[in-house]
């Protein structure tokens, strides 16, 4: 089975020291099989039993099984225990309720002193997407960071940046996409 992972993910990561990582909205787990075979230690959740049950046969496959634990959770109701050195949310948005600022802000308070918050988001839509609306709005990474009302004295954003990327759509397409990248530093303790 053919995993993916994230491709801004794969760029602003590799120098991070190792560490734990909550990795939220899993989905087919590219990023969690990723993390873990660079020495991470991976908590990967996802609201979908089927994602979760995905990314444990294919951890096993991987002899990553020691590496990463899988579970269903859902945001909206409560957030994963523990502190992390590094929460990634890649293109989390859901058809279901959720308030995100609350998620990616209760996710910052889960970093360790010097962890990071890897925020990846949508800043336009490929030819071959769902959702085609000429009105959806995409906010931009200080838009977003401001959003998350973090105190300056305890963290701040290392990263705000609008990137171009060629993605490959399902038929073998491509097409120039926009990501909004968000990296925020936990600066200090609690």
């Amino acid at each position: 089975m053919l995993i993916q992972t994230n491709a801004r993910l794969a760029e602003m990561v590799p120098d991070l020291p190792t560490g734990d990582v909550l990795d939220l909205g899993c989905g087919d787990g590219g990023d969690a099989i990723w993390l873990a075979s660079r020495g991470w230690m991976v908590t990967a959740i996802d609201i979908s039993a089927t994602a979760v049950q995905r990314l444990d046969y294919l951890a096993n496959v991987r002899g990553l099984d020691d590496r990463i634990t899988a579970t269903v959770h859902d945001l909206q109701t409560s957030f994963p225990s523990g502190m992390f050195d590094l929460v990634n949310a890649h293109y989390l948005r859901t058809p279901f309720a959720l308030d995100r600022a609350q998620l990616l802000r209760t996710a910052a308070h889960a970093l360790v002193p010097g962890g990071r918050l890897l925020v990846v988001d949508h800043g336009s839509a490929a030819p071959w997407s769902w959702n085609r609306d000429s009105n959806v709005r995409y906010p931009g990474p200080h838009e977003i960071y401001a959003e998350l009302d973090l105190d300056p004295l305890v963290w701040s954003a290392e990263t705000t940046a609008t990137l171009q990327r060629t993605a490959t759509g399902p038929g073998g397409q491509t097409a120039q996409v926009t990501d909004h990248v968000l990296l925020v530093r936990r600066t200090t303790g609690p």
